[in-house]
Formats: structure tokens, sequence, C-alpha cells
């Protein structure tokens, strides 16, 4: 099989380069600088073992490639903000053979969020979910870092709705001789959905940075409560934390990586590199969707969701508001619901 990621960033990057390290085949799918950066001087990935240098090939899209081949699997690793134009982008793609990408080719959703894979499936018959549970970083066009060890990450993987097939079993095989745990569920979206619990706090980070103070946690706790409030009214399954801890374990520790710090997740990541979004209406927006729908109020999320928005918007230093004011900005917006 052949791997098309769409979107090397700081997931897709990570995934690419273990994958073309275990001697897969590799393309890289991306833009701007980064496109240019991985086109002129390769893939640069810093993890535990050095850094480790990846000449792959790199597209911008589908046409570069001239037709999609039949054992191409298609990785959708885009912002969710992004998967729309991707999508439309490659779901027409011919393949050899005769067909389109819509009509033919796996599509794996290896994102943040639960709102991927129901948009791919308005044009692409095979779609899989990807629960990413992946320590990464990208904010320097070229080079993206994994600090994970002994594993790189935990990529929960299975057919979205729900299900299993051959397909998901070939790709967990390929993922797991790449530094990667990869166990094929039928129920990924109970995994997606205790993941999305977790990410609520990615814009409380861009926001303030670091979520390492015992106020900043408490914040944090109240947004996933607010969270897990509105999935159980909506009866979403989802894993539990001991489940999740069960299944981790110490498989992905981090680890210091020369010349690469982690400053802080994907969020904080968009607001570091500039790129005037942010994926909070897929992440706190997703529960400030569900509470609507459901008559449960979600003010701490909704109000991070607009902050997230704001400063992304506005292109404001990731980290920049005091914890002490979104704490003010959050007694203020739970009073107004009352």
């Amino acid at each position: 099989m052949r791997y098309i990621i769409i979107g090397a960033g700081a997931v897709g990057g990570v995934i690419g380069g273990r994958l073309a390290g275990s001697g897969h085949e590799v393309v890289l799918v991306a833009r701007g600088a980064h496109f240019q950066a991985l086109r002129d001087r390769g893939l640069r990935l810093r993890v535990p073992e050095g850094e480790l240098t990846h000449r792959l090939p790199v597209v911008e899209g589908p046409a570069a490639l001239g037709e999609l081949r039949p054992d191409d699997v298609l990785v959708l690793a885009v912002k969710t903000q992004d998967s729309v134009a991707a999508l439309q982008t490659w779901a027409p793609a011919p393949v050899t053979g005769g067909g389109t990408a819509a009509e033919r080719l796996p599509l794996f959703c290896a994102q943040n969020g639960v709102e991927s894979q129901r948009l791919a499936l308005r044009l692409l018959r095979r779609v899989y979910g990807v629960c990413v549970w992946l320590p990464s970083t990208y904010v320097e066009p070229g080079v993206v870092s994994a600090a994970g060890s002994p594993l790189t990450g935990i990529l929960h993987l299975g057919r979205h709705p729900h299900g299993t097939d051959e397909t998901a079993r070939l790709v967990a095989a390929d993922l797991e001789k790449s530094h990667f745990e990869a166990p094929v569920v039928a129920d990924v979206a109970r995994w997606q959905y205790a993941k999305l619990l977790a990410n609520l706090g990615n814009a409380l980070e861009a926001v303030t940075g670091p979520v390492d103070s015992e106020e900043a946690a408490a914040l944090f706790r109240r947004v996933r409560a607010e969270g897990a409030a509105v999935l159980d009214a909506a009866g979403i399954a989802y894993a539990s934390t001991e489940e999740q801890q069960a299944v981790r374990g110490d498989k992905v520790t981090l680890v210091p990586l020369d010349g690469a710090p982690r400053g802080g997740g994907s969020s904080w990541q968009s607001l570091t590199r500039g790129t005037g979004t942010i994926e909070a209406d897929y992440l706190n927006g997703e529960i400030a969707l569900l509470g609507r729908l459901h008559g449960v109020p979600t003010p701490l999320n909704e109000l991070l969701q607009h902050l997230a928005n704001t400063f992304a918007r506005e292109r404001r230093a990731a980290g920049s508001m005091p914890v002490g004011e979104l704490v003010r900005l959050a007694e203020e917006a739970v009073v107004n619901t009352r």
C-alpha cells in the first residue's frame, strides 16, 4: 500500500515519517512554506533516537500524481476546519482502472474531534476514524517532532460509523511496525469522544499557556466536566479515564528532544504559526452544539471557543492571557447563564 498523507503537519508528518522509516511508500501533501521546505530539504523528523531526514515525494494536490493507485490509502490529517476543502479536492481524483478516490479508496481521518469522518462520508464510501494519541509538534516549515517513547503514539482505528475490516487490520499492522500501537476496534467513536474531552483543554492552553498551575487545572476540570455532562445527556458513550490509562500505561512517555521543545498542543501550535484559524469550533464548539441540542448549558466551552477564535483571527500571541483573567471571564460566563 502507498500512504498519501493529506496534511503533513504535526500528526500527518510524524505518521508519514514513521511509516517511511519502516519501509512503506509515502507521499506527503502540504502547501506554502511547508511544501517548499519538504520539497527542498526533506522531512526532518525529530524523535527520541535523533533527527531523521526522509526524502519523500511531496505534492500540493492530486493532479501532481496523475491517476491515483488502487492500493493507495488516504490519510486525512489536516485540521478539521480545513477538511471540506481537502475532501473536495481529493474525492474526485481518478484512480487507475476506473472510478474515483471517493468510490474506490479508503480514507483514514487522523484528526482531533469527531466531525471530519461525518464530512468525509458525504463524499467517500470507505471512511475510517482514528483516535489520535500522538504528542507531536509542528511550528517550523519542514520540521516535525514527536517525543513519545518507547512508542511514538497510540492510534485506535475503526470503520465509520462502526465496525472493522481487513483494510483497517492491514493499516494497523503497518503502523505497528512503525513505532505505534494501533488497536482495531469496532467502536472507535467511543475512543474519539474520550479524546474530545481531553482536547477541550486545547483552547485553554492556547490562550493562557501550559496548564501547569492549580488555578488552570481547576478550570480545565470544570470545562471537562461540562463536556462530560453534555455527552451523558446526549447518550454518547466514551471510554473512561481508567480504561484509557489501562491501554496507554507508560507506553508513550515524553522525553526531552534536542532542539525541539514542546511548547503546547495543536491549538497552541496554530496560534504560534499564525495560521489565522484554530480548531476550537470542532472541540469546544462540538460540546456547545450538543449542549444546545440537548438542553445543557455550556458557558465555559462557549467562552473558550470564542476566545480561541478571537486569538486566531487577530493573530494574538499564544498564551498571552493571564490565567486569572480567564478565570474571571469564566465566572462571569457561568453567572450569566443562571
